[in-house]
């Protein structure tokens, strides 16, 4: 499998970007960037359809990825337990789980099935209008 890397991003709050418990290593949210380097920003059901968000999705994977890779070893990886995924969107966007799709597909992908047993959660957002329209479309 072919992924472009990219470096770890700084963290945008008061957080890292991984938290180790034991033998467990937690991820911090995490968001998607395009081939530029640039945060896509968006809702989806407005400024990105299923399928632009299912992509994004897949790009949050890549920064996990990439965050796993540079911060502790992509070899010590044994598993992933769980992911947690929160999209932005419309209050009539009804398919989270198809876009969070984008980054567990690709997780199972490159990790040849050995993550096919993770838990999974979807969370949708809807903010109002007076909210910032820069926000990510999801974090996961």
């Amino acid at each position: 499998m072919d992924i472009k890397f990219i470096e770890t991003p700084s963290p945008i709050g008061n957080f890292v970007n991984v938290r180790f418990s034991g033998k467990y290593a937690y991820i911090s949210g995490q968001g998607p960037f395009d081939d530029s380097g640039n945060l896509i920003t968006g809702k989806v059901g407005k400024d990105l359809n299923q399928e632009e968000a299912y992509d994004a999705a897949r790009r949050v994977g890549i920064t996990i990825l990439s965050v796993i890779k540079n911060d502790i070893g992509l070899e010590k990886v044994k598993k992933v337990v769980k992911i947690l995924g929160l999209v932005n969107c419309t209050v009539d966007f009804l398919t989270q789980p198809k876009v969070i799709n984008g980054c567990s597909d690709l997780l199972v992908e490159f990790f040849f099935r050995r993550t096919i047993s993770f838990g999974k959660q979807g969370i949708e957002f809807v903010f109002k209008p007076e909210d910032s329209e820069e926000t990510i479309p999801k974090e996961l």
